[in-house]
Parts: structure tokens; C-alpha cells; sequence
């Protein structure tokens, strides 16, 4: 590392005198950044220049004493400000021994370790690295283009040149280096640069020289003994190295004796001029006194026994009152009722001598009759005996700091929209609401936990801002239905809470739900857009004996649910029956997890028939749980769980992987290529970003052609996102596959967007074909549906067909595809493989033909599918 030119030195210590102005700084910045550019195109260029296969690892063991030892060992230079930096040496010798390139890349790596000791600030340190890089770079160039190649020079007799072309290397290191740090100093002190150059570096210029000429003999050295001979010498030169150090501790050391000597003859002679100094600096110390306490932010000098003796005018000012009329009373007076207690006891332990002073926030009664927060000091003056005579205090305004700390703690227990209090807050208040139902035994308490119904909705048509606002209404009408002792609180999202405190049975939790849910009644209106909404609401009871928060709040919250799958708009007063099927719900739930990973989940399959030629064209797959000890689970009991779960994504892509095997197999080994394979997509798997690409990767993988897949999806699962719905039907078109409206006429069934979807089956629900026959409205929707699907060149299939009567009626109207339990219930593959193997003929299908095929009494058909 260079000696005395980097920010460590003399540049830094002129820098650090004064802050330069915006103008000034915004150069000093483009002066560092440019610096470090230019030694980053440097490090660079080396790295593409310097070839690695030559340094060998002697080189390399040369460059780790360098940045590990030699960085380390500073030789002052006596009678100079000057001092050698070992490295220095090691970096010119680095240059005549292995080249240019080496050298400069050593400087590099040598220059991290100081400019960390001297920064940690990333502009000074990448200034300072790039400084050595520059220099070295820069004396290399210069050399090599006056005397060619350096190695070559080194390796030849000792000449003039040689000698000429250290001195250079050294002159040229010094200029470049200094000069490029003689501009940062200028820049920060607004100084000539010359100036700061002859000041600061002149002297600088014998370390350089220093450092080269011992390169040069050290070069020499090595040429006649080797690299090896100068490694293992080393530790000689550290032996001399310390002795020499300890030499000129010595020397020092008596210099500065000498010098003691001389400053105590000095003291000495001046000793009574500094007493007369003294005693007119006490006089001064006074006066100075005097103005501090006359012009200090809150003083005063009180009795022992509380009396204001003197105050300041900004005492005055703080407290509304004139000095004369402080004077006339004691600081009892104006102390806040409560906190005259702890104020006094402090004030009796420092006059007692059991505190040598004291500190306290305390709050003062100024004149107009308002709270004043103060941070009050005091210190006790005795007299000469040592009897208190005098308190003083410092007294600081901190009223805004208060109300910044009040707006902070409210931050923390309330919800920044709505300014209800947050989950913490009902919490702590739930808490003591259970420690009171503790201690009184008549004492009782309801926890309401309440959720929109349509609260998606609204964010995802009007946006978040609209739902920001109904969140905000809906917390004002909350607090308006309840009573000033309750407690309303948002927990997130749509989630409110209520406790309501104090109740004298259930039925005062349920009138106010029901008076919630006639607030409701009433729109939320945003710029003249009327939005209506319900609630779903769970009740839990004191009654219960709860002994924590999140107990109650669980139980509420169970009883929300409940109410939301019994049809929303509602309440629910929870009972222990709800708690023991939620843990059944969970067990359950870790049991279809592990019914994942072995295999439990498989497909079973119904056939889909023409009811033109009669024949099965293709198959519905659906899940079906094998459980080991229960047996078969019908999906009613697990695909809803599996829905709130999430591991409906899981399960979707199991059957959907299967289904496509076990098709393209029936397909080779029956010669059918044009049997298809229908699978139920859920919610949660059709808004998948990445159900594209594991649609192609399952078909690839299984062989089967995509038009022979038909993916179902239902219309209330498109309609929640019309925009992101159509582009993901619109890129499963693009992979050949077909697509299928589930259910069809129990959703939206709006022909306002139906002509948007890219689809190419209607699906007609089994609620509608069950009735057909003796309901005409639902045979007419039936028709309607048909129609409307000829009409848009779709074709229809009908689910849940179980008479000959509902076959025929279905023909007659043009229904193209049917399945339901006339033809087959859903069996599994074994089965379904052996009714495409005995080609059955279902045109004139009657109730003999279920009796053709064996139906495994563990077989069930489920009102759930997926």
C-alpha cells in the first residue's frame, strides 16, 4: 500500500475539518466515481490480460505474504514524516519478477486489507483500491513503453537503465498516486491542488523512491540466489524488522522525556500567571452561569422544602405564569395530582442524600389548566457544612413526544383503516373479559366473529379501493349496532370481531346479530354504485368456561363457518358439536394427506354414452378414496374438506394424470383412439398459472391424443374471473382439449357471456333430469339447454340418467351424450375396461342390462364429484 497517500493520512484529516457545500460535494462525488470507474476498467482489462497458466505458486505464495504479512510492517523513515511500507516493495518487486500485469493485479488484492482498517464506507474503500489500481497500472505502462519488457530488463546485467528505470518506477508511482489523492483534498478543503499537493505529499516523494530502489536490489537478489532464498530470509528481515522498531521506541521515548522536562520548566514558569487566570475565569464562570440559566429551556431553584426560589423565563413561558407568581407559590402547585406522589418521593431521597440526582417524566399544570409533559432533572447544592440548601432543576418540554408515543401505541393496537382495534388489543380485552367471568360467577360474555359473504366480489369488480371504503362503513355501522360497552375489533380482511360485554344471556348475542344483518339491508353506496352485502356470523358463549382468547375466538370462528356452508346471510350459536367435528374435519384431513402419499386416492370411472348409436364414446373420471380401515369414503365426506384444504390441487392432478394413462392404454389395447376421458377440474387447480404446462407434460407423458381429453369446469368457477377464465380456456383450446360446462343452468347461465367461453360441451345437471319427467319447467330447461347448444354447434351431455323414460325424452330432444346409473355407475378400471371389451349396445337400453355387469356392492355412486 502506498505510504501517505490514500484517505487515511493527511487527506483525510483536512477532509474531516469541515463539510463541503451541496455543490462542492455533488463534484467530489463525480471525482470519486469517476476514479472508480477508471479502476474498475483496470481490474478488468488485467483479468483479461494477465495470464493465469505463468503465475505459478510461487507467485501466488509471494502474493499471500504480501497482503497477509508485508501490508502489516511500516518502516519509519527517522527524521522524516515519511515511513516504507513493506507491501510497497513487494509490489515493484512484483512487477520486475513476474511482469506488469501480476504486478498490478497484486496491488489490487494488497490494497483491500488497509483501505478496510482505514473505511468501511464503499466509496472510500472502492476510491482507495482504485487509487493503487490507477498508479501501478499507469507506472507500469509508462515503464514498459520507455525500457520494454520489465521482466526482461530484470533479468539482465545490472545497467544505468536498470537503475533509471527503478528511479522511474518510483517518480511515476508517487505522482500518479499522490496527485490522485491531492484531488479529493482539494476538492473537500476548496483548495488549489497544487496547494494541497506540496503540503500534504511533497514530502512523501523519499517513501517512493525508498520502496523502489529496495525492490531493485531485492530483484537482483533473487536473480542470483532465487525466490525461495528471499522467502526463507524472511523471517530474518522480521527479526530486524522489530529490533529496529524497538530502536526507535527508544529514541522516541527519550525525546519525549526530554521534551516533558522542558513543557514542566514551562508549567512551572506560568504557574502564577494561571492562577490569576483562574480566579477571572471564575468570575467569567459565573457570569456565564447566570446566562445559561436565564437562557436555558426550563430552569429553576428550589427549596428543600419546595418553594420556587428562582426560575427562568422559559419556565415562565412553559407554564403560562409570570416569575413573580411562581415565586409566590411551591412546585407542589403546579404538579399533575398524580404524579405529586412519585415526584416528592424523589425529591425526599436526593435531599436525604440517598440519590445523588434523578430523572422523571412528569406532567405539570400550567395556568390555563392544560397537561404539560416534562422531563425533569435535579441535582441537590449544599452548602458548606453539607446541609441541602438548593434543588435545580432542568425541566424539558416533551408534549409533542407524548403525543408522537400515543399515536405510535395506537398505531400498534388499532387497524389503520378502519381505527378499530387490531387482534392484540381484543385479545388483551377478551382476556380480562375471562379473568372477570373468573372471579363472578353471574358475570357472562358472547364473542361474535363475523365475514362478509361477498366481500371478493366487490374487490374484484369495483376494486380495492371500493372494498377499502366498505370495510370502513361496515366498521361505523358495527359500532352503531352495538352498545358503548362492547368491543368492536378487525382481525383482517373481511373479519370482524365483537365482544360484547356483560350480557345477561345468548339471546342479547343474537338480537344483535340479527340487528347487524338488518344494517346490511341498507347498500353501500360508492359515487352513486350501490353495492349490497350480507354476513355470516358465528356466536360463542362465555358459558363455555374459557380459560384463553384464542380459544373463544376459534370456537366463533368454527361457528362462522358453519353458518357460511348452511347459506350465509345467517348466524350460528356454536355448541361442542361443532368443536368435535372440526377436530374430526382435521383428522380427517391428516388422513387424505396420508392417503396421498399411499396411493388411497385412485379414479374410478362412468361411462358416457351416444344416445345415437348407443355405444360408450368415452369416460368420467372421478376420485374415489379406498381407506384402509373405513373402506370406501364417499367424496361428499372428503372433497369439500380437500376444497378449504388446498390439497384439491393435489388430488386433481393425481386423477388427471391416472385418467389420461389409463385412456391412451384403453385406446392401444382396444383399438378405439377416439375414446375420450372427461376430469373435473377444481377451483383452486383452473386458476393454477401453471395448469398449462401440466396439462401438456401429462399428456406427453401418457401418450394420449388431446383431443380425447375433456377437462369440466363449472360455471360459477369461470365467472369469478371472466377475464383470466377465458384466456386460460382459450389456451387449452390451443392444446387440442375439449372443454365441458359443468352443471350447467345451477350457475350464471347468462348468454351475455357464454358466447365468450371457448368451449364445447354443455353438461346438464342431474337436478334438472331427475325432475324432467315430472316437473315441465325443468323438462323446459332442459329443451332450452339443448336447443341452445345445437344452436352454438356444442354438443350436450346429461348427467344422473337412471330411467329408460329420461333416455328417450332426452333422444327425442336432441341430446347427444348421457350417463348416469341406467347405464353404469362409476366403477374402476378393471370394470370400465370390461364394458368397452363387451361393446354394449345401449340404443334400446332397458333395466336388464345393469344386470349384465357385476356392480361391487362397496361401490358408490357420489352426489360429490372431482
Amino acid at each position: 500500500m502506498s505510504p501517505g497517500t490514500t484517505l487515511s493520512d493527511g487527506a483525510q484529516r483536512i477532509s474531516m475539518k469541515s463539510s463541503p457545500p451541496r455543490t462542492k460535494t455533488s463534484v467530489l462525488d463525480l471525482y470519486h466515481w469517476t476514479v472508480i470507474a477508471a479502476g474498475a476498467a483496470v481490474f478488468t482489462q488485467t483479468l483479461l490480460k494477465v495470464d493465469f497458466a505463468q503465475l505459478d505458486h510461487t507467485f501466488w505464495l509471494f502474493a499471500l505474504v504480501t497482503v497477509v504479512f508485508a501490508s502489516r510492517i511500516v518502516i519509519p523513515i527517522p527524521k522524516t514524516k515519511g515511513s516504507v511500507s513493506v507491501s510497497d516493495t513487494f509490489v515493484f518487486l512484483a512487477i520486475l519478477l513476474f511482469g506488469g500485469n501480476a504486478g498490478i493485479l497484486l496491488s489490487i488484492f494488497d490494497a483491500v486489507p488497509p483501505s478496510l482498517k482505514i473505511s468501511k464506507t464503499k466509496t472510500t474503500l472502492l476510491f482507495n483500491i482504485s487509487v493503487f489500481a490507477i498508479s501501478t497500472f499507469v507506472t507500469v505502462w509508462l515503464v514498459r513503453s520507455l525500457f520494454g519488457s520489465i521482466m526482461a530488463l530484470t533479468q539482465r546485467p545490472m545497467t544505468a537503465a536498470y537503475v533509471e528505470a527503478i528511479c522511474l518506477m518510483g517518480l511515476f508511482q508517487y505522482i500518479v498516486n499522490s496527485g490522485l489523492v491531492a484531488g479529493v483534498v482539494a476538492l473537500r478543503s476548496k483548495s488549489p491542488v497544487w496547494q494541497m499537493w506540496r503540503e500534504n505529499f511533497l514530502w512523501t516523494s523519499i517513501t517512493y523512491f525508498a520502496g523502489a530502489l529496495a525492490a531493485g536490489v531485492i530483484a537482483k537478489a533473487v536473480g542470483v540466489f532465487g525466490i525461495y532464498s528471499f522467502l526463507a530470509a524472511l523471517p530474518m528481515v522480521a527479526v530486524l524488522y522489530y529490533t529496529y522498531t524497538t530502536y526507535l521506541k527508544n529514541v522516541e521515548t527519550a525525546a519525549n522525556a526530554a521534551e516533558q522536562a522542558q513543557k514542566h520548566v514551562s508549567e512551572l514558569s506560568h504557574h502564577i500567571a494561571e492562577q490569576e487566570r483562574i480566579s477571572q475565569a471564575l468570575q467569567q464562570s459565573e457570569e456565564y452561569f447566570r446566562n445559561a440559566f436565564d437562557h436555558a429551556a426550563g430552569m429553576a431553584v428550589v427549596s428543600p422544602e419546595g418553594k420556587w426560589v428562582q426560575v427562568n423565563a422559559s419556565l415562565c413561558k412553559m407554564l403560562g405564569y409570570s416569575e413573580d407568581e411562581l415565586l409566590s407559590d411551591d412546585i407542589q402547585s403546579v404538579t399533575h395530582p398524580d404524579d405529586l406522589a412519585n415526584d416528592l418521593s424523589k425529591l425526599d431521597q436526593l435531599i436525604d442524600g440517598r440519590i445523588r440526582n434523578y430523572q422523571l417524566e412528569k406532567r405539570y399544570i400550567d395556568k390555563s389548566r392544560n397537561v404539560v409533559w416534562v422531563l425533569q432533572s435535579a441535582s441537590l447544592i449544599r452548602d458548606v457544612q453539607g446541609l441541602p440548601r438548593h434543588v435545580v432543576l432542568q425541566i424539558q418540554d416533551i408534549s409533542d413526544r407524548k403525543a408522537a408515543e400515543d399515536l405510535i401505541r395506537h398505531a400498534a393496537f388499532h387497524d389503520a383503516l378502519t381505527g378499530l382495534p387490531n387482534r392484540t388489543l381484543f385479545a388483551d380485552r377478551l382476556s380480562m373479559a375471562i379473568e372477570r367471568a373468573k372471579r363472578t360467577s353471574d358475570f357472562r360474555f358472547a364473542v361474535i366473529f363475523l365475514d362478509l359473504d361477498r366481500f371478493k366480489v366487490l374487490n374484484d369488480s369495483l376494486g380495492h379501493d371500493c372494498g377499502d371504503q366498505l370495510l370502513v362503513d361496515l366498521a361505523r355501522r358495527l359500532e352503531n349496532c352495538v352498545r358503548t360497552v362492547d368491543s368492536v375489533a378487525r382481525l383482517g380482511g373481511d373479519e370482524f370481531v365483537i365482544l360484547l360485554d356483560g350480557i345477561s344471556s345468548i339471546v342479547d348475542a343474537t338480537v344483535i346479530a340479527e340487528r347487524i344483518q338488518k344494517s346490511l339491508e341498507e347498500p353501500f353506496d360508492f359515487d352513486g354504485q350501490k353495492f349490497f352485502t350480507t354476513a355470516s356470523m358465528g356466536i360463542a358463549s362465555s358459558a363455555q368456561g374459557y380459560e384463553r382468547p384464542e380459544d373463544i375466538l376459534r370456537d366463533a370462528d368454527t361457528a362462522m363457518y358453519k353458518a357460511k356452508t348452511a347459506g350465509k346471510a345467517r348466524h350460528e350459536l356454536f355448541d361442542a358439536k361443532m368443536h368435535t367435528r372440526a377436530l374430526q374435519a382435521l383428522t380427517v384431513e391428516n388422513e387424505l394427506r396420508n392417503a396421498l402419499d399411499h396411493g388411497e386416492i385412485r379414479p374410478y370411472y362412468q361411462p358416457i354414452v351416444s344416445l345415437v348409436s348407443g355405444e360408450i364414446v368415452g369416460f368420467e373420471a372421478l376420485a374415489r378414496w379406498f381407506h384402509p380401515e373405513r373402506g370406501l369414503i364417499s367424496p361428499a365426506d372428503f372433497i369439500p374438506l380437500a376444497e378449504d384444504s388446498g390439497l384439491i390441487v393435489p388430488i386433481g392432478q393425481l386423477i388427471l394424470n391416472q385418467a389420461c394413462e389409463q385412456t391412451a392404454e384403453w385406446q392401444r389395447r382396444f383399438d378405439r383412439p377416439e375414446l375420450s376421458v372427461s376430469v373435473n377440474l377444481s377451483t383452486k387447480q383452473f386458476r393454477q398459472s401453471l395448469l398449462i404446462s401440466e396439462v401438456r407434460k401429462i399428456l406427453y407423458e401418457s401418450g394420449l391424443r388431446s383431443g380425447t381429453l375433456k377437462l369440466e369446469v363449472t360455471e360459477t368457477m369461470v365467472i369469478e374471473d371472466l377475464v383470466s377464465a377465458v384466456e386460460m380456456l382459450s389456451q387449452l383450446r390451443k392444446l387440442g382439449i375439449q372443454i365441458s360446462i359443468d352443471d350447467f343452468g345451477t350457475g350464471y347461465s347468462s348468454l351475455s357471456y357464454l358466447h365468450r367461453f371457448a368451449f364445447d360441451f354443455l353438461k346438464i345437471d342431474r337436478s334438472f333430469i331427475s325432475r324432467m319427467t315430472k316437473d315441465k319447467e325443468s323438462l323446459g330447461i332442459v329443451k332450452t339447454i339443448t336447443t341452445l347448444a345445437n344452436e352454438l354447434s356444442k354438443s350436450v351431455i346429461a348427467e344422473g340418467v337412471e330411467t329408460i323414460q329420461q333416455r328417450r325424452i332426452l333422444s327425442l330432444i336432441g341430446c347427444h351424450y348421457a350417463q348416469g346409473f341406467l347405464f353404469s355407475r362409476a366403477v374402476d378400471a378393471d370394470e370400465a375396461g370390461e364394458l368397452i371389451e363387451a361393446g354394449q349396445d345401449w340404443v334400446d337400453v332397458g333395466h336388464h342390462s345393469l344386470s349384465n355387469f357385476h356392480i361391487p356392492s362397496r361401490t358408490i355412486e357420489a352426489s360429490q364429484e372431482m
